[in-house]
């Protein structure tokens, strides 16, 4: 057997990724492990979990590669602090700090974290980002993307995949970043940087574009090339203190949210427009990406291939790209899959072996748990439950979900990158108008603006969503005129971000749901992930039971033992039901 490590760190959404003889068998976030949101520390757990999960020492690893190459990086960082001299002084001392600590000497960090003798070498940010994307796909050559804040110099970059190699051939540097562009909107909308673009995409639908001139006009240009210069008196991210300035709210003529302020109509226009500015951006850079590489397949990778309203405009645009693949990990978690893959492939020169696109391959590739050890938490714990087989728990959970009872779905495998696709799951029936407000209030702990994505059985799923594409990772979104059957999983713009079940990725929950359709005739079901606001979807069969019992939750299923909130009022031990407190994003 050869062992490949793929490893992220240090900056945000650090994660580990594990390839036998080419193919990933496990893959994990370090913050599902030590419950810290986006955590961005050197991901010590999460490479146990990968190194325990194939049954083997680091000794056994031949090869590890990190994601990027720290001394690039840091020679953007001082270039752009010398630009900046002296306003940047004290973000240089921080700077300082942390590279000369830490992030220049990745080699001896990990020989010194993990007892690692063998052999260590660097892909560049947006080579992890294309390999990841293309090597994940099922195509054998194809154009590929990447958008994102920005990686060792590199912010949008075009290359090309063919067999087992991936070439770069167009690079957009810092600071013209279409990534830290969206990210300035974020800051001003109220929303944390790096954490909470998605809830500025889920805001857009809520207004309308009236600004989308004035910010190409005043913040952005873009050709017809998808090159981008951004107005540079308009932003702070250089000088470290702030992603926008003073002179970034005076265009816009009020000044930043405050995160807990309510949200009023300016700013969901505001988020509307820097959203059709992002949309066409995408095609451009997409109509563009096709010129250079006359291939029918795109691939795409970085955080905002994570926009799925963008992309869902872009896949309606057939005479671009027949094909579009997203990674489902595009934001830097994945970086470590591509990192692995740029080990295996590019270093090792190994011939390619096609992905499938399968749930199980793609993303469920976290840890799993036994029925002994559930039913020995349990015990611990004294929680009530019933254990029950596969027919009679679809039978029961769909009467509860029938009943409009909220139900924490444990099962299997977790997923690797952002979504909850349907083992570490919140689920709930989309018929009721008020069940949006509902969970996000008294469950997610969150905006009440914030969409909820559906999950329909594949075969039905043209039925419900026009023109519905496969997407089986939650990356796109379709048009619905279901909204009055459906109400609570249909956004303000008559869309939705879909998930397509097939039966062969998730038996389980496609009986559940074909369960659910036989009492109402409806073959989807609200699927949001399994967390609070501010903590990381759970992990463990604890982190369940936790989220389950500090919210309003009725049911919990952890593989086919099944809680009720009803049977377990009195008696709960403190520690899960203690409210944690998560920083929220």
């Amino acid at each position: 057997m050869s062992f490949v490590l793929g490893l992220s760190a240090f900056y945000h959404d650090a994660s580990a990724c594990l390839l036998m003889n080419g193919k990933i068998i496990v893959a994990a976030q370090e913050e599902r492990f030590t419950r810290k949101k986006h955590d961005s520390s050197f991901p010590k757990k999460a490479i146990q979990f990968c190194l325990n999960e194939a049954g083997i020492n680091i000794s056994s690893v031949s090869l590890i590669v990190f994601y990027e190459k720290p001394f690039l990086k840091f020679d953007r960082i001082v270039d752009s602090i010398q630009k900046t001299t002296p306003f940047a002084f004290n973000f240089f001392r921080k700077v300082l700090r942390s590279w000369t600590k830490t992030k220049l000497w990745i080699p001896v960090v990990i020989k010194k974290q993990l007892g690692y003798e063998g052999e260590i070498i660097f892909s560049e940010h947006h080579e992890s980002h294309a390999a990841g994307s293309f090597f994940s796909s099922p195509y054998t050559d194809s154009a590929i993307v990447t958008i994102d804040g920005v990686g060792e110099k590199a912010c949008t970059t075009i290359g090309i995949g063919k067999d087992n190699k991936v070439t770069i051939l167009k690079e957009q540097y810092y600071p013209h970043s279409f990534g830290l562009l969206y990210s300035g909107f974020t800051q001003y909308c109220g929303f944390k940087v790096n954490s909470g673009e998605y809830k500025l995409m889920g805001l857009a639908p809520y207004g309308n574009p009236i600004y989308k001139q004035l910010i190409l006009d005043n913040f952005v240009s873009i050709t017809e090339k998808g090159e981008i210069t951004l107005n540079l008196n308009h932003f702070s991210f250089e000088k470290g203190e702030s992603t926008i300035n003073t002179t970034f709210c005076n265009v816009l003529g009020k000044p930043a949210r405050k995160p807990d302020e309510e949200m009023n109509p300016f700013y969901k226009d505001v988020a509307s427009s820097i959203q059709a500015v992002t949309e066409d951006f995408l095609i451009t850079l997409a109509k563009y990406a096709k010129e250079i590489t006359c291939l029918d397949n795109l691939c795409m990778s970085g955080g905002v291939a994570l926009n799925c309203k963008a992309n869902g405009e872009l896949i309606k645009q057939k005479e671009v790209f027949k094909n579009i693949w997203v990674q489902p990990a595009s934001g830097d978690s994945g970086t470590a899959t591509g990192a692995a893959y740029i080990g295996w492939y590019h270093y090792l020169k190994n011939e390619r072996i096609i992905a499938k696109d399968s749930l199980q391959e793609q993303v469920y590739l976290g840890p799993s748990y036994s029925s002994e050890e559930i039913q020995s938490l349990l015990g611990k714990y004294a929680i009530t439950f019933r254990k029950k087989s596969d027919d009679i728990l679809c039978h029961e959970i769909s009467s509860y979900l029938e009943n409009k009872k909220i139900v924490g779905w444990f099962q299997g495998k977790m997923e690797f990158g952002p979504r909850a696709l349907g083992n570490r799951s919140i689920l709930a029936s989309p018929l009721f108008e008020d069940m949006k407000q509902h969970v996000n209030m008294q469950i997610k702990k969150r905006e009440g603006f914030r969409p909820f994505a559906p999950i329909v059985l594949k075969e039905k799923a043209k039925d419900w969503f026009s023109n519905c594409e496969d997407s089986k990772y939650m990356l796109f979104t379709f048009e619905s005129d279901k909204e009055e059957r459906i109400p609570s999983c249909i956004h303000e713009d008559k869309t939705a971000r879909v998930q397509t079940l097939h039966q062969e990725d998730n038996p389980l929950l496609h009986q559940l749901i074909s369960s659910f359709e036989e009492k109402t005739s409806c073959p989807v079901l609200i699927n949001t992930s399994f967390n609070v606001r501010g903590e990381p979807i759970v992990a463990s069969p604890l982190d369940a039971l936790k989220c389950f019992f500090q919210t309003d939750m009725d049911v919990l299923v952890l593989g086919n033992y099944i809680v009720l909130k009803t049977e377990n009022f009195e008696n709960i031990p403190a520690e899960l039901t203690n409210i944690q407190e998560y920083e929220l994003d």
